[in-house]
């Protein structure tokens, strides 16, 4: 193998970096939350949960930490998917602001505030300013939510 194919190897397995807040969708694996300000985890009822520059959210639905990434996705037979597409998408060039996530009871986690959501690849990207994301593990339209949590009997 010569140097350029080695070159192009290494830039493909490169991940994506955006300033602000972000959100990358690990394939087969969990939601990370990233900022240069703090990002406030908190339930319905704004108790904080988490306040951090970094986190790792569920989205299989099977944590035993929830609403945090414990690794159990890797029990998974499912497969959930990086890829997504986005209607919904918009443009947050001059917002600032801090990401606010709200944990949802027994449904989704729901994103306030400027933030990119992008697949770990870099191939499937999105901005929006609120979202609802799937911490279920059953919608079809991950990492989106489509309510799927209620029919699945999701409990968290």
């Amino acid at each position: 193998m010569d140097i350029k194919n080695t070159e192009n190897i290494a830039d493909q397995n490169k991940k994506p970096v955006y300033s602000g807040n972000s959100i990358m969708v690990r394939p087969n694996g969990p939601l990370i939350c990233k900022g240069d300000s703090d990002i406030t985890l908190q339930d319905e009822d704004a108790r904080i949960i988490a306040k951090d520059k970094e986190f790792a959210l569920c989205r299989c639905g099977l944590s035993k930490n929830k609403p945090f990434c414990d690794g159990s996705h890797k029990t998974m037979k499912e497969d959930m998917p990086q890829l997504f597409n986005d209607a919904r998408e918009e443009d947050i060039s001059g917002y600032d602001g801090d990401l606010v996530i709200t944990v949802k009871a027994n449904a989704m986690y729901s994103l306030h505030g400027p933030v990119t959501i992008f697949s770990r690849d870099g191939l499937s990207k999105t901005t929006r300013t609120k979202a609802a994301l799937c911490r279920c593990g059953h919608s079809e339209n991950k990492p989106f939510c489509d309510a799927r949590h209620k029919q699945s009997g999701f409990t968290a």
